[in-house]
């Protein structure tokens, strides 16, 4: 090995730390719910055991951003007409740093929405926010304003019928926002620097009432050297240059009767080469192999299964299998490469998961609207219940589970679980 490939070396393997060390978005530091290793909390309440928490200033869904001893998250700050769009940062003890208002909010339809879903996404350097109300920026670690554009004053309204959930992703430099519904369907790609655009590209595909709404966020993967987005919505899913936003492929057969209102919430999940896509509310689910040229759906769907799926919670896969848990709280463990069912679970409570599962090690974390929080511990034949703890309070984000702790977003407050 040459001085200068050790060197480059040096630096992705710095910069793998960097992310494993870190939580820097919606899905934790690879994009599919899998924390780094370490010693998580099991056996906690939610009164004894919290190392802290913090009230938040209102209500939303986004899964906060963690980066060294800083955590962002955004918020509703106020209600109703006088709502304002907030990103608030609090440090490692649970003190509030800051509170910054970026503009009126457009408040949440659905009873669990808000005007704050969509996800932060982080660099190290500047942390990138998005609402409903289509406003997009970037901030510093010290909540300063580095640059704000909105997204439908510049490129339309979204026709949207529930509340915008895509988070935007930072792929290759660049920073990445979906827009998928009714309409005049885009991707975009902004300089982050300050938020100029590099690229804009049309993805639309005809089908039925309200399946052209997708509430999904991309995925960043590699595929033969090239840095792709898969994107999901339309009855299609397709991977995109990063560098020019171009469509390399196409899959579809997600809809073979064209039924409506097939919208879709829960993103793939991808391992091995193999996308898993959840769709049909929660009826089904299929394989796709990503990669090639033009339509691939032919070749491409490599199994389907009904009567198994998710509608809200995006799928973790990691190492060939795939962990997906419904409305309801059956949890399945399928096979990626052949869909094959493993084990399936049932978490017994009341309400709906809408937040997505993370898994550290063996052991799956999942949170219940209703404010239930479960550790199960994956064995061979199932789901072993380790732990279920009630907290007062609604859970719409994902957990995030970094440097040994456990972050949980509720509507009112922020909590800490720790050694």
């Amino acid at each position: 090995m040459t001085r200068r490939q050790s060197l480059l070396a040096a630096v992705v393997l710095a910069g793998a730390t960097a992310l494993a060390q870190n939580w820097p978005q919606w899905r934790g530091p690879d994009m599919n719910g899998v924390a780094a290793p370490g010693r998580y909390p099991v056996a906690f309440s939610a009164t004894n055991d919290l190392l802290w928490q913090a009230p938040l200033p209102g209500k939303g869904g986004s899964t906060p951003a963690v980066w060294g001893d800083r955590i962002a998250l955004t918020a509703g700050v106020g209600g109703g007409t006088n709502g304002l769009d907030g990103v608030l940062c609090f440090d490692w003890s649970g003190k509030q740093l800051w509170l910054v208002t970026l503009g009126p909010q457009r408040s949440g339809r659905h009873r669990r929405g808000s005007g704050s879903c969509p996800s932060p996404v982080t660099d190290g350097k500047r942390i990138f926010v998005y609402f409903k109300s289509g406003t997009l920026a970037a901030l510093d670690f010290e909540g300063r304003l580095l640059w704000k554009t909105n997204l439908q004053e510049r490129y339309g309204k979204d026709t949207l019928n529930w509340d915008l959930g895509t988070s935007p992703v930072l792929a290759d430099g660049k920073l990445v926002v979906a827009v998928m519904h009714e309409g005049n369907s885009y991707v975009v790609a902004l300089n982050p620097e300050n938020g100029k655009e590099i690229w804009k590209v049309d993805r639309n595909f005809p089908c039925k009432e309200e399946c052209g709404q997708s509430y999904t966020t991309p995925l960043v993967t590699v595929q033969d050297g090239r840095t792709v987005l898969l994107l999901w919505g339309a009855d299609h899913l397709t991977g995109h240059d990063v560098a020019t936003g171009d469509m390399l492929w196409q899959c579809g057969g997600f809809n073979p009767d064209n039924k409506a209102n097939w919208r879709n919430i829960a993103s793939p999940a991808l391992s091995r080469g193999v996308a898993v896509v959840p769709y049909g509310r929660e009826q089904f689910l299929a394989g796709v192999k990503i990669g090639g040229r033009g339509d691939v759906t032919a070749g491409a769907r490599i199994w389907e299964k009904r009567g198994i799926g998710t509608d809200s919670a995006t799928p973790v896969a990691v190492d060939g299998k795939v962990y997906l848990v419904n409305f309801k709280g059956k949890v399945w463990c399928l096979d990626v490469l052949t869909g094959r069912e493993f084990w399936s679970a049932v978490l017994a409570g009341k309400g709906a998961f809408y937040s997505s599962p993370v898994l550290a090690g063996d052991k799956l974390y999942l949170c219940r609207e209703e404010g239930s929080v479960y550790v199960g511990q994956i064995c061979p034949t199932g789901l072993q219940l380790l732990n279920e703890t009630r907290f007062d309070d609604v859970f719409v984000a994902s957990p995030v589970l970094v440097r040994d702790r456990l972050i949980l977003r509720g509507e009112k407050r922020l909590y800490c679980v720790g050694r």
